[in-house]
């Protein structure tokens, strides 16, 4: 992973915080100073807190867990949802449903229900229903896809959720709280750090801001994945070696 280095952060603008009225007191560990007006992050304390979530998340994929990407502002949504589809990881980027991590149960029926309906209008019964029949059914399908698409591959719960502005996806932080999901988030000053377990203090507003972590983080992701291919290999070898070991034994005898 190409290390990101402090002028990194700076030239995409992660300092920026909102205007020093707007600021949450419990971000006062993370901001350096205040200039015209507005907070600015100390990026030094940015690049220790994203060293401290790219380790954590590294570990979780590695053993072979998902990380659900939630961000549905709309400077955020599309790279997000590029950055998880690249990396093979459940997203919601359009509109977080309540339950979705609390009700997981109904979500899956749902899912199921989604399936359904894209495995139907494959098949040929389908051709032969009348032209408004089939315009429903499209819609309904459409309509789900938008919302539960990025999640239709979750077979259960995420192990952690990766998130672009907590104060904006408080439902799903509140979610993953109550079920002891870890959360990791880039943090502005307007928002409580103390609400996720791992904060990056970074502006979650500017779009090279928000990019350049996006893909920092997958970036450590994509470390875990690559990590955990490897352990596989590892303990394919290591038993193939053991096999040839009893073979050479027993033929010994």
């Amino acid at each position: 992973m190409s290390k990101i280095e402090y002028k990194d952060l700076l030239d995409a603008g992660v300092h920026f915080g909102h205007l020093t009225r707007k600021w949450d007191p419990r971000m006062a560990p993370y901001i350096f100073m205040e200039k015209n007006g507005i907070h600015i992050i100390d990026l030094n304390k940015t690049l220790a807190c994203l060293d401290e979530a790219s380790a954590a998340v590294k570990q979780i994929v590695r053993s072979g867990k998902k990380v659900m990407f939630v961000a549905t502002k709309k400077q955020a949504k599309d790279l997000v949802a590029a950055e998880a589809q690249r990396l093979n990881m459940p997203y919601v980027t359009e509109r977080w449903l309540g339950g979705m991590l609390t009700n997981f149960a109904t979500i899956r029926k749902s899912l199921k229900k989604m399936s359904g309906l894209d495995k139907m209008m494959k098949e040929d019964s389908f051709k032969n229903m009348a032209k408004k029949e089939r315009l429903m059914i499209s819609r309904q399908k459409d309509k789900m896809e938008t919302v539960l698409g990025g999640i239709a591959d979750l077979s259960r719960l995420p192990a952690a959720l990766f998130v672009v502005d907590i104060k904006r996806e408080h439902i799903a932080i509140a979610e993953a709280q109550k079920l002891g999901i870890p959360v990791f988030a880039l943090v502005d000053t307007n928002s409580n750090p103390n609400e996720v377990d791992f904060p990056v203090p970074a502006n979650d507003d500017a779009f090279k801001s928000v990019n350049l972590l996006v893909k920092a983080f997958g970036a450590a992701i994509e470390e875990g994945l690559s990590e955990r291919k490897k352990d596989k290999e590892d303990a394919k070898l290591s038993e193939e070696e053991e096999a040839k070991r009893a073979v050479d034994t027993e033929d010994k005898k």
